[in-house]
């Protein structure tokens, strides 16, 4: 029986990562994925993949409405959709088999199979050849991921009634999308497919889109995807998912009580994800899970079995493959005797539709609930010159800081390369920056980071230079 120091169930950013990690402090260290490709939801059928139709999707529409603004002409433009959706493959193929690649460089055991716990100490390894392989491992860490969510009445066929697995490999560009969730995962998928060509509808349960962000960002975001054409529906409660043979049909009551029909070929149910534990074998060592599926853990990420942990979206915080990675890392130094530590106010939030949208720190409504004295700053992305010259104007950046100290409290911003942009005010924040300082700071001109510069100087003094 091979026996391990630690190991790790579940290849996803928070698993191969914390694999990665164990092996590096010197830890003995197998990890076990139940599918035949690594890199879990995420790289196989979430972050990776949907970001590779967001750029197909987005050159095809620059192509389609702006080359001709920027002086080219290009005649007959055509979409080739199965080419699309190959590339898409191609791109999670070359990632999986850069996981694999890290894996053998740091000597890590690999393991196909589904892991179910027979002790504390000991994993049965369910192999797809009906074999049964046992290895020994002193500790252990859960990093199994999320499925899909669903609601009581809808049955999922994944022919019409499809999630975000389904959405990526369709092999045909819907005539009607209906959407089922005004979160990250439905608006990024609605504006691949509004962009290919289909009418989206995006129906909502409460009254704003993205509702976890600020509502600065839920008004923005709406505002720019209605004007490329997605339709929204706030305040609806869906009642009833039919496969109609050769569509769907939904049924929602509006906030007045009325109930309204949609019709389309393709329904997208995306409400949010659910923690994935089928088949660990929890109950057989005693591992307590929450009401919500969730397993619990202490500050340290340590379930009450004192030699396993759990990470990722198994428990509890927000579904982030980079919230897993910080995850997989500190619980990796904490079981090699270090003191690593996580600020889970500190994780940003994306969503990759464009204009992108990203988050880091206290939204508005939480620093009122929380009685917090702030001031807000907020700058137009149409101000700067960068913007302008590349046609990416929709977008504002907000900062709110301490009223008495002006330390930034948090940063919310929409616009282009937002994504990337958030890494700026998580760096600021991580060092308790004010927004005195980061508006001292000399930003690159012309960039869209500037946007950050004036929003730090609409905050410190209502004194940004541009607006």
């Amino acid at each position: 029986m091979n026996k391990y120091d630690v190991t790790v169930i579940g290849s996803g950013p928070g698993g191969y990562v914390a694999a990665i990690r164990c092996a590096q402090l010197g830890l003995k260290t197998a990890i076990i994925e139940k599918y035949s490709t690594m890199g879990g939801t995420c790289l196989n059928v979430g972050c990776i993949p949907s970001k590779a139709l967001l750029d197909s999707s987005h050159h095809y529409h620059d192509a389609l409405s702006h080359f001709d603004k920027h002086g080219i002409g290009v005649e007959n433009i055509t979409l080739d959709f199965p080419k699309m959706i190959e590339r898409k493959a191609e791109v999670v193929s070359q990632t999986s088999a850069g996981i694999n690649f890290l894996m053998d460089k740091n000597k890590i055991d690999v393991y196909e199979g589904r892991g179910e716990f027979f002790d504390t100490t000991h994993i049965n390894i369910h192999k797809n050849d009906g074999s049964v392989e046992k290895i020994e491992s002193a500790k252990t860490i859960i990093a199994t991921g999320s499925k899909p969510g669903s609601l009581p009445f809808i049955n999922i066929d994944k022919e019409r009634v499809i999630t975000s697995t389904e959405a990526l490999k369709l092999k045909e560009v819907p005539k009607h999308l209906i959407v089922i969730g005004g979160g990250v995962i439905g608006l990024e998928l609605g504006q691949v497919y509004k962009r290919l060509g289909a009418e989206v509808s995006v129906i909502e349960y409460m009254p704003k889109i993205v509702p976890g962000m600020d509502d600065m960002l839920s008004k923005e975001l709406q505002k720019s995807l209605k004007k490329q054409g997605l339709k929204f529906f706030v305040s609806h409660k869906v009642t009833s998912v039919t496969n109609t043979g050769d569509g769907v049909k939904v049924t929602a009551d509006n906030k007045k009580g009325e109930e309204v029909v949609f019709e389309g070929d393709y329904t997208l149910i995306s409400v949010g994800r659910v923690p994935f534990t089928k088949g660990l074998g929890l109950n057989n060592i005693g591992i307590k899970t929450t009401q919500r599926g969730q397993i619990e853990t202490n500050e340290h990420l340590q379930t009450n079995i004192e030699n396993i942990y759990a990470i990722g979206d198994v428990v509890k915080g927000a579904m982030l493959a980079h919230k897993a990675e910080e995850e997989g890392t500190m619980v990796a130094e904490i079981i090699a005797g270090e003191k690593p530590h996580i600020n889970y106010n500190l994780i940003p939030g994306v969503v990759y539709t464009w204009p992108e949208v990203a988050a880091v720190g206290k939204t508005e409504a939480q620093l009122k609930e929380e009685g917090i004295a702030y001031k807000s700053g907020s700058f137009n992305m149409r101000a700067l010159g960068r913007a302008r010259a590349s046609m990416d104007t929709d977008g504002v950046v907000k900062v709110l800081a301490d009223a008495t100290t002006d330390e930034i409290l948090g940063v919310h911003m929409i616009g282009a390369r937002a994504a990337d942009m958030i890494a700026e005010a998580v760096v600021a924040m991580e060092f308790r920056a004010s927004a005195e300082d980061v508006s001292r700071m000399s930003h690159a001109h012309p960039t869209y980071t500037e946007a950050i510069k004036e929003a730090c100087l609409a905050a410190t003094a209502d004194r940004a230079i541009h607006a």
